[in-house]
């Protein structure tokens, strides 16, 4: 078994995480029993999916996920 390492992760990240790990890999994890967060409303918009490869593509080569890297490029945009 490995032992864990401590990383904070979005949602996606763990996400594509668990797709390839299992959560009995690792030793020394604990049941989480006191979570506190607070959810940002978000509103998904329907993009092509051509378009959407290379954005994932550019995301990929810049270590980002396709949701930062949108936020980013559409914050320069209306500043």
């Amino acid at each position: 078994m490995k032992k864990s390492k401590i990383k904070e992760m979005t949602i996606s990240e763990a996400s594509s995480f668990f797709d390839e790990h299992d959560i009995f890999e690792f030793e020394d994890v604990r049941e989480v029993t006191d979570v506190k967060f607070k959810l940002k409303k978000k509103k998904y918009v329907g993009l092509d999916i051509d378009l959407f490869k290379k954005i994932r593509n550019r995301a990929r080569k810049l270590h980002k996920s396709e949701d930062s890297l949108i936020q980013e490029w559409l914050a320069e945009k209306v500043s």
